[in-house]
């Protein structure tokens, strides 16, 4: 049975249908190992990647020619255990954990997806969301395609199958495949006779690789890894190498890696994978992201200043932006809310009276550090305003005097369609009200957001090349009218400041 849907930043009463922060994407990890346990090797790299995916998990490996495979409903450390995991040999293997952006909760849609084709079964594990996919699936119904799943990353599969059964090898038809794929798509693909890593023209969603072990891979063929994040090459001891290419296909196989430029770049990565997806600990041009978000709090503390006693974190999204507004201001950072982070997604749910009670299952705030103070609250988002407004409602109960909130980044006004799940346009509290509605609605004293272009210029990187439409309604990559009905309802004007 499907888990319910998780909240990064839970409220402290209960676990709402419609979470209060954007949810993940999803988690790709591939390595190549000849000599190593390529699925326990998967298994940590998926668990490094656990926080872009918590509905289900699954592994393929291949084992001189054959493939093994497990996927089931649940976290990594829930879906695979040690018996498991001895069942997975192999040579090379594919991972992924899921969180759903096209296709329902259920374990057929759990990936990698599985395909078989004149030259053997594939493997694949997508993050991101391909725009056309309904439109790809029709035309693979007339082709007379059982479509097992209702996914896009089957759709993927299904057309690189299409292309190998024509006639052509593993690399040509994942090239045939993607050119017929628009929109957001990190690929990892295991084959029978290597491993394929690829990211859509636009690089939307993040994919790197590195090598591990004592071997130079530019000495001819080694070990790699593909991740999603390189926190996810950290956990195997795997040396980031760089970024797969916007447009770029790696073949990783027995003669060592091969990359095509498969189409022109046009760079676009998420912003919001900077501002709060990835973990903080991921390295993004060169610098972990903790140091950007600690950067978009110092650039909030000058665009937003506020004469308060400190400033506390929203635990843990906002804690690194709350340290540089601590650090630009000259006042003291503090704690004053404690997460329990041994609530997982399986916690029983409260009575309706403990959630009218205001049980605090994940957050708790501290009185002695609160009671009396004036405190400026640092959160990375407002999605929907109903966490924020019983967080500062706890803390009023708590003591605090005053309570001002900043947030490290402008207001969410436009869905994505790119593999982030965000409610529909209505939904979202900043494309129906403005800021001193927000501030009204969630109880604080103040209210301010990071200007979009304070966003942009953190990063110290050309600002064209990121994709900040959740803010501004600038898609770059077209809609289908009947895709974007679903959710872009307002088209409200965006506000860039």
């Amino acid at each position: 049975m499907p888990l319910p849907t998780n909240n990064i930043v839970s409220q402290l009463s209960t676990v709402h249908v419609h979470p209060d922060k954007p949810e993940e994407a999803c988690g790709v990890f591939a390595v190549y190992s000849p000599t190593d346990d390529v699925a326990t090797l998967t298994y940590f790299g998926l668990y490094a990647l656990q926080h872009r995916g918590q509905e289900s998990a699954g592994i393929a490996t291949f084992d001189h020619g054959s493939i093994n495979v497990h996927k089931d409903m649940g976290l990594v450390s829930q879906v695979f255990d040690e018996d498991v995991l001895q069942r997975l040999p192999g040579q090379w293997a594919v991972g992924h954990t899921r969180y759903s952006t096209t296709g329902s909760s259920r374990v057929a849609n759990a990936q990698p997806a599985i395909v078989s084709t004149r030259l053997g079964e594939m493997a694949l594990a997508h993050n991101g969301n391909v725009v056309n996919a309904s439109k790809l699936r029709e035309e693979l119904l007339e082709r007379n395609h059982t479509l097992l799943t209702t996914t896009d990353t089957e759709v993927i599969a299904l057309l690189m199958a299409d292309a190998v059964n024509d006639g052509k090898g593993w690399i040509e038809a994942a090239i045939d495949a993607c050119e017929r794929c628009q929109g957001a798509f990190s690929l990892a693909i295991a084959t029978p006779e290597g491993i394929l890593a690829i990211r859509d023209p636009n690089g939307i969603r993040p994919l790197v690789f590195g090598y591990f072990g004592d071997h130079d891979p530019q000495n001819g063929p080694g070990q790699y890894a593909v991740a999603s994040e390189t926190c996810g090459l950290d956990i195997v001891n795997a040396h980031y190498i760089r970024d797969v290419q916007p447009g770029e296909l790696l073949w990783i196989s027995e003669t060592g890696v091969k990359s095509l430029q498969w189409a022109q770049p046009e760079r676009r990565l998420c912003i919001f994978e900077m501002v709060y997806f990835a973990r903080p600990d991921s390295v993004y041009h060169g610098e972990s992201l903790y140091s950007y978000r600690k950067r978009l709090g110092n650039i909030l503390a000058k665009e937003s200043p506020a004469d308060v006693d400190l400033i506390m974190p929203v635990p843990d999204s906002g804690i690194p932006a709350a340290i540089g507004f601590a650090e630009a201001s000259g006042i003291p950072y503090a704690e004053g809310l404690i997460k329990n982070r041994y609530v997982g997604r399986t916690f029983i749910q409260p009575t309706q009276m403990m959630r009218e009670a205001g049980i605090r299952i994940k957050l708790n705030p501290l009185r002695d550090v609160l009671e009396g103070k004036r405190i400026l609250l640092v959160d990375d988002s407002i999605v929907r305003g109903t966490t924020s407004r019983k967080i500062v409602k706890a803390l009023r109960d708590a003591g605090a005097t005053e309570i001002h909130m900043r947030i490290s980044s402008p207001p969410v006004t436009h869905p994505c369609f790119y593999g982030i799940d965000t409610d529909s346009q209505d939904q979202l509290i900043a494309a129906t009200k403005s800021v001193q509605d927000i501030e009204a609605q969630i109880g604080v004293d103040t209210l301010a957001y990071l200007s979009w272009q304070g966003m942009l210029a953190a990063t110290q990187q050309d600002t064209t090349t990121f994709c900040s439409a959740c803010f501004t309604g600038d898609y770059p990559v077209e809609i289908p009218e009947m895709f974007k009905r679903s959710k872009l309802m307002l088209e409200k004007t965006p506000v860039k400041a």
